[in-house]
């Protein structure tokens, strides 16, 4: 059923399917719940499924401010409480794990157990390749600055934007691609200790979105956490391999 309410005075669309115990699933950047229709219906067999477009994806509203990870974890909590749905499983993949960290180390939502999928919330040493890039934009910014150059030097920033960002970077824009900015930049690995509910980390060995030494490190983090590697697989186990996906979450639910 599409269903649609009101959080932080945005329109927010969700699905809900089958019933039980309630389970939240948040998808990641540039996804929405179209990425879980698939899974919904597999886990709606037994439980009671909530997935719901993040603002400013999808069917939602996009927000009218700079939004960072405290800022959607919120949203998670009004969300929950809106529909009235209280201490559920919470499965996150990438900026929707991130999402569900803070949330749950900040007591702002309760939850029976955690799943992260290829979760982002630790930022990596970056290459030197990328910090040669870093470095490149920070010198074109400071050009631009100069009088009588703004103009000119404007435009070769967004090209060399547009040209080295990510993928998620440059199919982002206006407000959306400076929530992109400000969230992937924040660093969660200090919160981690202060997620106490059962926590199962899925990780694609191949990923190179949110490499599985993230993972590693994040499962080392989360007290009464365990890490399930798939072979083959990349930041979307869950397209990758669905059978091995959902055999993984048979076990763990």
């Amino acid at each position: 059923m599409n269903l649609f309410t009101k959080v932080k005075e945005l329109r927010i669309h969700y699905k809900i399917s089958g019933c039980g115990q309630p389970l939240v699933l948040l998808h990641g950047w540039g996804n929405a719940i179209g990425n879980w229709e698939k899974l919904q219906a597999y886990l709606a067999q037994r439980f009671q499924v909530i997935a719901v477009d993040l603002p400013g994806f999808g069917l939602s509203a996009v927000p009218e401010t700079i939004w960072d990870t405290a800022t959607y974890a919120e949203f998670l909590r009004e969300f929950l409480a809106a529909i009235n749905i209280t201490k559920p499983i919470i499965l996150g993949h990438s900026f929707g794990g991130k999402i569900a960290i803070y949330a749950l180390a900040k007591h702002l939502v309760d939850a029976e157990q955690l799943i992260l999928v290829a979760s982002s919330g630790i930022n990596l040493p970056k290459s030197w390749k990328i910090r040669g890039k870093i470095f490149c934009y920070k010198v074109l910014k400071k050009l631009a600055a100069f009088p009588g150059l703004k103009y000119f030097f404007t435009k070769i920033i967004a090209a060399y934007q547009n040209q080295v960002g990510s993928n998620d970077y440059r199919n982002s824009n206006g407000v959306m691609r400076k929530i992109l900015v400000k969230v992937v930049n924040q660093d969660l690995r200090d919160l981690l200790p202060l997620v106490v509910v059962p926590t199962t980390l899925i990780w694609g060995e191949e990923d190179i979105s949110t490499p599985l030494a993230a993972g590693k490190l994040m499962q080392e983090r989360i007290p009464n956490s365990q890490i399930v590697i798939l072979k083959n697989c990349g930041h979307f186990p869950l397209l990758d391999d669905f059978q091995g996906f959902i055999a993984v979450l048979d076990r763990v639910l």
